[in-house]
């Protein structure tokens, strides 16, 4: 890791001769981290501003090219695991599609704490119930007459999700039944295999129905092949970047307060010394070095999966958060990486909560 005086010299003292702004790539004004759905994907789902929005953002887009974010089209019945959580009553389009899971048992789908725990718009939170939503199972095409939607029987977050740090960023839905059409469990690695995999370099694939290409909706299931990164790097990345975004911030508080470059200095490494890492041991970091691989809005909650070497795939990662593009309400394209809810952390609470419930 950077230590807090390299941060220190290259962020704040640099600044102090520069002065000026600085945003750091991928950090918008208004947020440092952000899941793939901003704040509440249900919401989104649901909203009637959602499709202005998504025009405005498709035809800005037109001229970069018709680029997904560095993925392709999933071949028919690939990822059979894959599901889609989908607004209850709505049609099955791309629309009411607001989160992503993975089959892990028959009646038990896996998937992000924030895509069924989130803000309420007026200071708090609140849990999905299950008549609020279904799960899409057994397509990689989100249309009418594709797949079997199943209604939810009970919805079960991690007791101690973190919603401002989106640690244990993980939760359960059960189905009131098993569905009816075609589809396969994935499992998740225990403690010890679950850390052989969290390894750079091992090689990813993430799977979803997100936005690709500036904010367009697909019918069609993406998957986007990815490695995982470093920890440690991904953390030096994001402080560097936070420490980017904050110091011209700071130093023009310590210019109303008028403190001189040594209180200033005192006042950062103060801040830095109690801020939190972004990426904590839950969580795995996957991605690219040359960037462009990522997911993005709408993915919240699939699977990040590894494959083995009888051809089968183990789900290493439940997709978390990502970074924000600049001036976007969506994920930043050429971000280098995407941080996932690390499963195998988790074995002993899914045992537990399919146990008793």
């Amino acid at each position: 890791m950077t230590d807090q005086k390299t941060f220190l010299s290259a962020a704040l003292s640099g600044l102090i001769v520069l002065g000026g702004s600085a945003t750091a790539q991928g950090m918008p004004e208004d947020a440092m981290q952000s899941d793939p759905n901003r704040a509440n994907p249900f919401a989104f789902a649901k909203s009637d501003a959602k499709e202005a929005m998504l025009e405005e953002q498709m035809a800005a887009a037109e001229t970069s090219g018709d680029r997904v974010v560095g993925g392709e089209v999933a071949a028919d019945g690939a990822w059979p695991w894959q599901v889609a959580l989908m607004v209850a009553g709505a049609p099955s389009t791309p629309d009411a599609q607001f989160c992503g899971g993975s089959m892990v048992l028959d009646t038990w789908v896996l998937t992000a704490a924030h895509c069924i725990y989130m803000p309420d718009g007026e200071g708090g939170n609140f849990q999905l119930a299950p008549e609020q939503f279904d799960i899409l199972v057994g397509t990689n095409t989100i249309a009418e007459g594709q797949g079997e939607r199943v209604p939810v029987a009970g919805v079960y977050r991690h007791p101690e999700y973190d919603d401002r740090l989106f640690d244990n960023d993980i939760a359960l839905i059960k189905l009131a039944r098993a569905p009816g059409v075609a589809y396969q469990t994935i499992n998740v690695p225990d403690t010890e295999f679950g850390e052989q995999l969290d390894q750079e370099g091992v090689p990813t694939i993430v799977t979803g129905w997100g936005l690709v290409n500036g904010a367009k909706r697909t019918e069609a299931m993406m998957q986007a092949e990815i490695q995982v990164l470093s920890r440690d790097a991904c953390n030096n990345a994001m402080m560097e970047a936070r420490a980017g975004y904050a110091a011209p911030r700071l130093i023009e508080a310590a210019g109303a307060f008028q403190l001189n470059q040594q209180e200033t200095e005192e006042v950062w490494s103060a801040m830095l010394s109690r801020a939190p890492l972004p990426l904590s041991p839950n969580m795995i970091c996957s991605g690219t070095f040359e960037g462009g691989k990522t997911s993005c809005q709408g993915d919240s909650g699939g699977p990040l999966v590894v494959p083995l070497t009888d051809g089968s795939y183990i789900q290493a990662g439940v997709v978390s958060w990502g970074l924000v593009g600049n001036g976007s309400t969506t994920c930043a394209e050429d971000a280098m990486f995407s941080v996932y809810t690390k499963a195998s952390k988790f074995v002993p609470w899914l045992n537990q909560t399919v146990s008793s419930n």
